[in-house]
C-alpha cells in the first residue's frame, strides 16, 4: 500500500513510501522515515491520523488505523529527546534534597541566631511528610510507572526543574524560618491536615498500582482502567485520573497542617496543572475508547 508522510505544520507531503503493508505498525513507518531522513533521531519522530490529532503508539497498525490501499500520517519532529525516567528523577530529587537542607541547616539560611529560636512540631512533622511524599515519587518513578512515551522535549527538564525546584525552595524558605507560625486551630487542625494527607498519599499510590498493572511491561499499550478490590480504586467510578484528585487532596491536607501560605499557592498551581493533564487524558480516553464511562469527569467527582 501506498503511505503518504506530510507535515503535520504545512499538510505538504514529505515523503511516499510504497512497501508497506496494512499490518504494518507504526514503528515500521518510523523504520522507513528513518532511512528516508538518517540524521534524525527515532526518538524525534511522530506521527498522527490527523494534523492536530493524538500520537500514533508504535504497535498500532495502519489497518487498525482505517487505512488499507492508501495511507496519509502527519508527522512531526519533536525535537532533542530526554528520558521521561530522567527528568522524573531530577525533578523530584530536587525538592527532596533543597528542604532538607533548609530543615537540616537553618543556620546557613537565616543566620546563626536561628538555631537558638524552638522549633514548632509542625515543622518537623511537615518536612517528614514532605520528604515521604517525593522519597515515595522518586521509588515510583524508578519501580513502579511504567510510561507510555520513553521520552520527552529535552527542554521540559529545565521548565520542570525550575517549577519543583523553585517552590521547594519557597516553600522551606518559610516552613522552616525562625519566625514560623504553627495552625491557628493548632494540634486539631494539624491532625486532620496530615490524616487527609497520609489517605491522599495511600490513595494515590494505589491508583499507581492500578495504573501499573493495567500495562504489560515493555508495552505502550492503554487500556480503560476500571475499580478493583483496593476501596481507593473505588474514585475511578467517578473521575478519570484519580491519582491526580488524590495528589490535590494530599496537598490540600499539607495546606491545613502547615497553614502556610507559599503551600497554598504551590497546591493552586498543582491543581490548576493537574486539571489541564487531566482533561486532555479523558479527552483522549472518549477519542480512543467508544465504551468510555461517561459518567466519568476529569479530576473533581460530579464537577471537573
Amino acid at each position: 500500500m501506498e503511505v503518504d508522510i506530510a507535515s503535520a505544520k504545512t499538510g505538504k507531503c514529505i515523503v511516499s513510501f510504497s512497501n508497506l503493508k496494512p499490518l504494518s505498525t507504526v514503528k515500521d513507518v518510523k523504520k522507513e522515515y528513518k532511512k528516508f531522513s538518517p540524521k534524525l533521531a527515532f526518538e524525534r519522530q511522530s506521527f498522527r491520523k490527523e494534523a492536530r490529532g493524538r500520537l500514533l503508539r508504535d504497535d498500532e497498525t495502519l489497518a487498525s488505523l482505517g487505512f488499507n490501499k492508501k495511507a496519509v500520517l502527519y508527522f512531526k519532529d519533536l525535537g532533542p529527546q530526554i528520558g521521561w525516567t530522567t527528568v522524573f528523577l531530577a525533578e523530584y530529587a530536587g525538592p527532596l534534597f533543597i528542604y532538607a537542607f533548609f530543615y537540616i541547616r537553618p543556620s546557613f539560611i537565616y543566620g546563626q541566631n536561628a538555631l537558638d529560636e524552638p522549633r514548632a512540631f509542625v515543622v518537623d512533622l511537615a518536612a517528614g511528610c514532605w520528604c515521604f511524599h517525593y522519597g515515595k515519587r522518586l521509588l515510583e518513578t524508578l519501580f513502579v510507572h511504567r510510561f507510555s512515551h520513553a521520552t520527552m522535549p529535552i527542554r521540559n527538564i529545565f521548565k520542570n526543574c525550575g517549577y519543583y525546584w523553585g517552590f521547594s525552595a519557597y516553600i522551606a524558605y518559610y516552613m522552616n524560618h525562625p519566625l514560623y507560625t504553627p495552625p491557628t486551630f493548632g494540634n486539631k487542625q494539624i491532625y486532620t491536615g496530615l490524616a487527609l494527607f497520609i489517605l491522599s498519599e495511600i490513595g494515590n499510590f494505589s491508583i499507581h498500582i492500578a495504573l501499573r498493572n493495567l500495562r504489560p511491561r515493555n508495552s505502550t499499550r492503554r487500556l480503560i482502567p476500571y475499580p478493583g478490590l483496593n476501596p481507593f480504586t473505588w474514585l475511578f467510578h467517578l473521575v478519570s485520573c484519580p491519582n491526580y484528585t488524590y495528589e490535590v487532596f494530599a496537598w490540600i491536607g499539607f495546606t491545613a497542617m502547615t497553614q502556610c501560605v507559599p503551600v497554598g499557592l504551590f497546591t493552586l498551581a498543582g491543581f490548576y496543572q493537574m486539571t489541564v493533564w487531566s482533561f486532555n487524558k479523558l479527552v483522549n480516553y472518549k477519542r480512543e475508547f467508544s465504551d468510555f464511562p461517561r459518567n466519568r469527569t476529569a479530576i473533581i467527582p460530579f464537577i471537573l
